[in-house]
């Protein structure tokens, strides 16, 4: 090969909002899209039920909930108009999809450790590709909520114009949180015990099985430092219809989860330059 068209690739440490490097991370799409068809791949080889596990799941959750909290409880008389096993339903599918794509997204780093000392590419793909596979099962309980939705005879309104934003809007948030726990967990193994604990506390924070109403008015647009929290109530009130538009909740749901972002990224970066040290 003629020595002029050799191609050499210099690897350094980057400083800086320069370490960011968003643009090489989209370079590598075709990586992360390959990389979230391997996980949807083979999540569902070899196993019994396949994608239905991503239907039961939510399912029994919204039993449990609606028996425990809506009954037992009397949740069922603060959530409005709609259906309280709609309503808790609509929380558990988004719920659901951020815990499994942040459960995923912090042990990535050290699941793909034999691959990160072979070859150079961008790490910080590797928490985002749990968040894309995820949302495969995230198509299949939206399916399953639309069929309650008859059943239970709510009307669809164009509310549900809106639903990408806030599911994007959880998207972002586990991003965010994947890339800090993931570049915490390569560095400290003990820290994937902490993730389950930590998302089951963050479960209960969250709207899921009751409404942000029963905040109080004067913390509840504070309530959106949860950045969970404007996801689903934004979210449920696009798909149920409901009530009106939680506004300032959204807001601040917005503005902790790009500061989460940013700081994930730089955190990411920075601890990035030793992994195959510690993996």
């Amino acid at each position: 090969m003629d020595a002029s068209t050799e191609h050499v690739t210099l690897i350094r440490p980057r400083h800086g909002w320069g370490s960011l490097d968003l643009a090489e991370i989209w370079k590598f799409r075709e990586l992360t899209v390959m990389l979230a068809l391997r996980e949807i791949k083979v999540r569902y080889k070899q196993t019994l039920l396949g994608a239905t596990w991503a239907i039961l799941q939510p399912l029994a959750a919204m039993v449990v909930f609606t028996l425990f909290f809506g009954k037992l409880a009397g949740l069922e008389h603060h959530v409005g108009e709609a259906p309280y096993p709609l309503f808790s339903f609509a929380g558990v599918v988004l719920w659901t999809y951020f815990s499994h794509a942040v459960s995923s997204g912090s042990n990535s780093v050290v699941e793909y450790r034999t691959v990160l000392t072979k070859v150079y590419f961008p790490r910080a793909i590797l928490p985002l590709t749990p968040v894309l596979s995820g949302l495969v099962d995230f198509a299949f309980s939206m399916v399953v909520f639309f069929i309650l939705s008859w059943v239970y005879s709510v009307p669809l309104t164009w509310n549900l114009l809106w639903i990408p934003a806030f599911v994007l809007l959880a998207m972002g948030t586990a991003v965010s949180v994947s890339l800090w726990f993931a570049a915490l967990n390569a560095h400290f193994r003990d820290f994937r015990y902490v993730v389950p604990f930590l998302l089951q506390l963050w479960l209960f924070a969250t709207p899921i099985v009751y409404s942000s109403s029963l905040v109080p008015p004067e913390w509840r647009a504070w309530y959106g430092l949860n950045p969970m929290a404007g996801a689903i109530e934004g979210f449920r009130w696009s798909i149920l219809g409901t009530g009106a538009p939680p506004g300032p909740l959204i807001g601040v749901s917005a503005a902790a989860v790009t500061l989460l972002l940013v700081g994930g990224f730089m955190v990411f970066r920075r601890l990035e330059r030793t992994f195959v040290d510690v993996v």
